[in-house]
């Protein structure tokens, strides 16, 4: 049982007001917020505190004296301090660092700090993970806990999206245990599931001209980004983040933070590319909008259902078709590759190193030659 419990009544101003001094102290309970209470002492001290039971055992917190602390905010300070109780921690307890919500903040400042899709990394995590474990010691998260989360990703179908997480995972608690945080990695020995899809979707010109048209039918700003990425073969969020800072001489110039390679990248205008962003009227920084373009699969879902295309296909198809069309057009493979911005291929180890011709006149040659192409099959 509590102890000192008198009646119990909703706590208003007024009624703090009114509690009058008695002999030793005086707990007022107040009866819509479980174990909060008012203590009135023998000096006409009023101070908020809160019960609480942790690990079986009755547990008293102070917050404040009244009225410093109001009625409203008691009931502010109750609500923190339930939750933590729920979770497990002493209200005003501050989370420890093994708790695996601090040890994932950790891990996402020191290790994914400069990892590009450091925010794909967070949003997988705190939607498919931290509900389950964030307020667990992460020293007691077993293989079963993580063959859990990811078998109800594979279970809906989606692989890709289980493997991801799977490979997550691996590398924060071998990151866990280079720290001395943890000893073992629960997915040491553990297969991902399913098997690695490989992407080789490659739209045929028919398909093509079916995708532009549907991007015309979708408007702005995104009929003229998917246009831009068939002309352009530049990756979705080089598009989608575009500044007009970034148009320079005729042409997308990237510095290496916006690359996915880190390195700096140059991508020609062709006629039509520009004619698109002539089009476009200046509101801001951005050639989209105040920011990036972040609703790209409302999109994608318009514009399957108007090109109603047989197979399934995805954003990133379009940069393959590019480069699948300009290697039918004839462009060299190094030539393909510089479009591209890929370090790997015909330019990886020591001919990337010391082979250091940036194709700048034969890649606008190729993008123009793609993009003619392009317009042809659409008019």
């Amino acid at each position: 049982m509590l102890p000192n419990l008198p009646r119990h009544k909703s706590i208003t101003d007024a009624a703090a007001r009114r509690f009058k001094v008695g002999k030793g102290q005086v707990d007022h309970y107040d009866s819509s917020f479980p174990g909060l209470h008012l203590r009135v002492s023998h000096t006409g001290r009023k101070a908020w505190g809160y019960h609480y039971r942790l690990g079986g055992k009755l547990k008293r917190t102070t917050f404040d004296l009244y009225p410093t602390m109001s009625v409203e905010a008691a009931h502010d300070a109750w609500r923190k301090a339930r939750d933590a109780v729920r979770s497990g921690h002493s209200p005003g307890a501050k989370v420890a660092s093994t708790d695996f919500i601090g040890v994932f903040e950790e891990w996402m400042q020191r290790d994914q700090a400069k990892n590009k899709s450091q925010r794909t990394v967070r949003s997988y995590l705190e939607r498919c993970v931290l509900p389950r474990w964030q307020h667990r010691p992460i020293s007691t998260i077993g293989r079963r806990d993580c063959l859990d989360v990811i078998d109800a990703l594979a279970d809906q179908g989606k692989i890709t999206a289980a493997r991801r997480l799977h490979a997550l995972l691996h590398r924060l608690f071998k990151w866990a245990i280079g720290r001395d945080i943890i000893e073992i990695n629960p997915l040491n020995g553990v297969d991902k599931p399913g098997e690695d899809i490989k992407r080789d979707r490659v739209l045929s010109d028919t398909e093509l001209v079916k995708v532009w048209t549907a991007a015309e039918k979708i408007g702005f700003p995104y009929r003229t980004a998917v246009q831009l990425l068939i002309l352009t073969g530049a990756r979705r969020d080089e598009i989608g983040r575009l500044r007009w800072a970034e148009i320079i001489d005729g042409a997308i110039s990237l510095d290496g933070a916006r690359t996915k390679n880190s390195e700096p990248h140059v991508i020609p205008l062709s006629t039509a590319a520009r004619a698109l962003l002539d089009h476009i009227p200046r509101f801001g920084d951005f050639v989209f909008g105040r920011g990036r373009l972040t609703d790209w699969s409302r999109a994608k879902t318009k514009l399957d259902a108007l090109a109603a295309l047989a197979i399934p296909w995805r954003t990133h198809d379009l940069r393959r078709t590019c480069a699948t069309g300009l290697q039918k057009l004839g462009t060299p493979l190094q030539v393909t590759e510089a479009i591209l911005g890929h370090t790997a291929g015909s330019r990886a180890g020591v001919v990337g190193i010391y082979q250091r011709h940036g194709y700048a006149d034969e890649k606008r040659a190729a993008l123009e030659a793609w993009s003619a192409h392009v317009m042809a099959l659409v008019q």
